[in-house]
């Protein structure tokens, strides 16, 4: 009789790992309690793969000898838990993927940076000839790539959810950029089971792999401090606020210094095509993956000046009537919204807003009351924000609409000034997600 594989979710990493299930020759059953996208629904019917949509059936789901969960379905599901109380092996796409994949393993996580550092390796790594793919939280899912593409080196993007739910999975290379405060509802609005779940991406990693991470980022550092021993891989920083022995870092002459092989590397910041502090961060720890793959330095640099920014991340899309317009939609949390603001060199009108997940705006107040003349709040938690920047920032207005959202920070701003969205919140509000909200922002901007 053949072993039982359920999936519950049928987004992209869940049809992914159906349609390894089935090549694998398992019996596969998908669950999805809403309605399936037609593109994922036409995929499973192609692929003779037995589904259901719109709910969960208990007796079809846990009879299952496997179940893979996709990662937005939260423990306290009360599917999941019935799978928990029965003891039956529940386990993440990347996990499953993994078990049957043969390549190398590139390995990205943190609260930002992780799409565009994901990018822009797979980028040097493609450039540089080496059979390389692209999977995780952006593309196609891990599973996928394993059952019909695979390849001889990995590069992952992978959230913290998708971390949750590993048991052996291990990376040759994992990459940490960082931690602030980011989908702290669904970790029980602890930072330290968030940080505890970013360091999941360590945990079966053997001397001969290797871990980058940011040496400036504070719950990196002390996570590290007290769990040393946990961490047993080849530890390589990166930092743009001191010097490292082997590593990476920022010089005083605002040069990039990449010094983990030999030969040595370095590059003025004024050539990387993606600017801002975080990206140089982000190039610094891609830097660092390119020299642990023997990646020459003149097709480094190469990279650096031919890779292009991501969409939905400080994306400087149209310019109207003097008023330049930014598409920030990737920025869902605090930390990702004040590297954007800092990057900024002229004044803003920011529309911010969504579902808050435990948001401490604080932080950006400085920056707000130096960069920012105008804020147009857009979502359902707004209240916060108006307490958080009333006073700080000169004007503070309401929208119930990207439309009109659009059209009074186009009014706000007067020619020289930038309009940007990021919006400091998940989409789920208003939108399916963060990439229909960027895109409905710049349909909006475009109908003015």
């Amino acid at each position: 009789m053949k072993e039982k594989v359920v999936i519950l979710g049928g987004g992209e990493s869940g049809v992914g790992a159906a349609i390894l299930a089935k090549d694998l020759g398992f019996e596969v059953f998908l669950s999805e309690q809403k309605a399936l996208k037609e593109v994922y629904k036409n995929q499973l019917v192609e692929e003779g793969i037995l589904f259901e949509e719109g709910f969960h059936t208990n007796e079809l789901i846990l009879g299952a000898n496997k179940i893979i969960k996709s990662p937005g379905i939260p423990d306290s599901a009360p599917i999941v838990q019935e799978i928990k109380h029965r003891n039956i092996e529940l386990i993440s796409e990347i996990e499953f993927a993994y078990r049957y994949q043969k390549g190398k393993i590139v390995g990205i996580t943190g609260s930002n940076g992780k799409t565009t550092t994901t990018n822009l390796i797979y980028h040097i790594f493609n450039q540089a000839g080496l059979n390389v793919g692209m999977a995780g939280n952006v593309g196609n899912s891990f599973a996928y790539m394993v059952a019909r593409a695979p390849k001889d080196i990995y590069v992952l993007e992978i959230s913290s959810f998708q971390l949750d739910d590993v048991k052996d999975f291990k990376c040759d290379v994992a990459i940490l950029l960082n931690i602030t405060p980011d989908h702290l509802d669904r970790y029980q609005y602890e930072m330290k089971n968030y940080v505890f779940s970013k360091f999941k991406i360590t945990q079966n990693q053997t001397e001969k792999d290797v871990f980058i991470y940011c040496k400036d980022d504070q719950e990196t550092i002390n996570f590290m401090k007290a769990n040393s021993e946990k961490i047993i891989a080849d530890k390589i920083p990166f930092s743009i606020m001191e010097k490292v022995d082997r590593g990476g870092y920022l010089d005083d002459e605002d040069r990039l210094i990449l010094n983990y092989k030999e030969p040595y590397y370095e590059m003025e910041t004024k050539q990387l095509t993606i600017k801002g502090k975080h990206n140089q961060y982000n190039s610094l720890a891609a830097g660092i993956a390119a020299q642990h793959f023997n990646i020459k330095s003149e097709k480094l640099k190469a990279c650096f000046q031919s890779f292009k920014a991501i969409p939905h991340r400080m994306e400087s899309f149209l310019t109207l009537g003097g008023i330049e317009y930014i598409n920030d939609s990737k920025a869902t949390n605090v930390n990702s919204t004040w590297y954007a603001l800092e990057s900024l060199n002229k004044k803003a009108v920011w529309i911010i807003g969504g579902v808050d997940k435990g948001n401490d705006y604080s932080v950006l107040k400085e920056l707000a009351k130096h960069k920012v003349k105008a804020i147009v709040c857009l979502g359902e938690d707004t209240i916060k924000i108006h307490q958080a920047f009333t006073g700080v920032v000169d004007v503070m207005t309401s929208a119930q609409s990207m439309k009109e959202a659009v059209k009074v920070a186009s009014k706000l701003a007067q020619k020289g000034d930038c309009v940007i969205l990021s919006p400091c919140c998940a989409s789920f509000d208003l939108f399916a997600n963060y990439e229909e909200r960027g895109n409905v922002f710049k349909q909006c901007v475009r109908e003015l």
